[in-house]
């Protein structure tokens, strides 16, 4: 599929997606929108894809926000359509998918920015890179469940100063937080991520698919989360990666997973 304003590739069972509008700082606008879900939709549903990544191009940043120009004058109507489709198509779509997403955040991860790197299921950062939600500062709040996310990953009392004081936090603090699991130098981001994508994949895919079912489920409004462990676990003893895996370990060899 062409872009034009991300790049997708895929080698050794990982896909890399690269938001490329370095000269906007990588903002997210509609269309950027709409092709990383595209890019999302594509790498889950392909046997090539083991593990996605997702970065920005350029030195600066992941993504500096949403692109204002774009709904500057919307109302209230138009306002809450935005944050609904986008939550939709992108936000919420990169949280459920069942392949792992991790996000190698360079530079800013500013409003949408770390909204998306949210929504992947983990995070590792470069050292330059800063962090926050900006939104009050423009007359708004975060609107691609940045107030959801943020709370669950770092506390209530650390998101509300965060969101209410629109500061950016650096890596260190970001680390400190738990909002990022690894932070190292610019040059070693995208191997370090491709290093664990590496561990990722040596396990069983459908057992890391029930696994995220279960994780996401702990923080899903009416959704007992012990309920879908259960359900998932139960599901792993019908898959072929299960048999391998439990014969692997009783003879006493790495398993190779067929992923079914």
């Amino acid at each position: 599929m062409n872009y034009q304003n991300i790049l997708s590739n895929t080698s050794n069972g990982i896909t890399t997606i690269t938001i490329n509008r370095p000269n906007k700082l990588n903002a997210l606008n509609r269309d950027t929108i709409q092709e990383l879900h595209n890019a999302f939709d594509e790498a889950n549903t392909s046997s090539a894809t083991k593990v996605i990544i997702i970065t920005g191009s350029g030195e600066k940043a992941f993504v500096a926000g949403a692109d204002i120009s774009e709904f500057a004058d919307f109302d209230v109507k138009q306002g809450g359509k935005l944050a609904a489709k986008g939550q939709e198509l992108l936000f919420d779509f990169v949280e459920n998918l069942s392949t792992p997403v991790i996000a190698a955040v360079n530079g800013f991860a500013l409003g949408g920015g770390l909204e998306l790197a949210m929504a992947c299921h983990f995070r590792i950062a470069s050292t330059n890179a800063k962090m926050g939600l900006p939104e009050v500062s423009l007359g708004v709040i975060p609107g691609y469940g940045g107030t959801q996310r943020l709370p669950q990953l770092v506390g209530k009392g650390r998101a509300m100063e965060m969101v209410m004081t629109a500061g950016m936090i650096d890596v260190n603090q970001a680390l400190e937080y738990g909002l990022v699991n690894h932070v190292t130098s610019e040059d070693e981001l995208i191997p370090l991520a491709e290093k664990l994508a590496g561990k990722i994949m040596r396990n069983s895919s459908v057992a890391i698919k029930g696994a995220i079912k279960a994780i996401n489920a702990n923080y899903k409004d009416g959704v007992d989360g012990y309920k879908t462990e259960i359900k998932q676990f139960g599901k792993c003893f019908g898959t072929e990666d299960f048999k391998e895996g439990t014969t692997a370990f009783l003879e006493k060899r790495k398993a190779d997973f067929p992923g079914k």
